[in-house]
């Protein structure tokens, strides 16, 4: 009998890439340009994940329904504004690429993304570090409620027909985690990023490097078996 197909989701932003320097300036000119108060970057950090509405509306709680509108807005000029000038793509994370590359060529094996990106900056993401065959399920801000929602596991699961006992979500903040446990699938953390690995409460397993991931994929499909 032949193995059951397994789906491993990826969160991006400090999952797979260290995307906090695009961030923190685009962040940092749209509220700039809508002349709000900017926050820290600490709450910049912890916002990353959320759709942009959501974040917004985190970082500037006291803003009128308008003005937080105005700040996703500029965000996404912003962004879109360093790509055209040729701002340098985030980096991947030490193992990213060889990680997914290796869970890929398994047989059996699906990637996916889930991500608070919009569908073109994953796609411009992709395509500048490579990547763009890599994920055959791509699910993003624009086609879902924001994190920890589970929307977006489910739709993934319904594209590539596999089960929630087969299929893992691996992301870096404790959205991602309680979308993994919203969806009724394992949760594994990752502490290299943007939130700190206390607050992966919701996780089953906690990795502190790229190179971990396939064990503790094996350790919770063994569990769940």
């Amino acid at each position: 009998m032949t193995d059951r197909l397994r789906l491993i989701l990826f969160d991006v932003d400090g999952t797979l890439v260290d995307s906090q320097a695009s961030i923190l300036g685009a962040m940092a000119a749209a509220f700039a340009a809508t002349g709000q108060p900017a926050p820290d970057r600490a709450a910049v950090l912890g916002i990353v994940g959320l759709s942009l509405d959501h974040a917004m509306a985190r970082l500037a709680p006291t803003a009128t329904a308008k003005a937080q509108a105005d700040l996703v807005a500029a965000y996404k000029d912003a962004f879109f504004a360093q790509r055209l000038a040729g701002a340098a793509p985030p980096i991947l994370y030490p193992g990213a690429r060889e990680t997914v590359e290796r869970l890929a060529a398994q047989p059996g094996t699906l990637l996916g993304v889930a991500t608070g990106k919009s569908r073109r900056g994953l796609d411009a993401l992709l395509e500048s570090l490579g990547m763009e065959r890599s994920f055959i399920t791509r699910q993003v801000a624009d086609d879902h409620p924001s994190k920890p929602h589970p929307s977006m596991i489910l739709t993934a699961m319904a594209e590539t027909g596999v089960a929630a006992a087969d299929t893992v979500m691996v992301g870096d903040t404790s959205y991602d985690m309680d979308m993994a446990q919203a969806a009724g699938v394992a949760g594994i953390g990752v502490s290299w990023g943007y939130h700190a690995p206390a607050a992966l409460a919701a996780a089953r397993r906690v990795i502190d490097r790229f190179g971990d991931l396939p064990g503790a994929m094996d350790a919770i499909r063994k569990e769940t078996r």
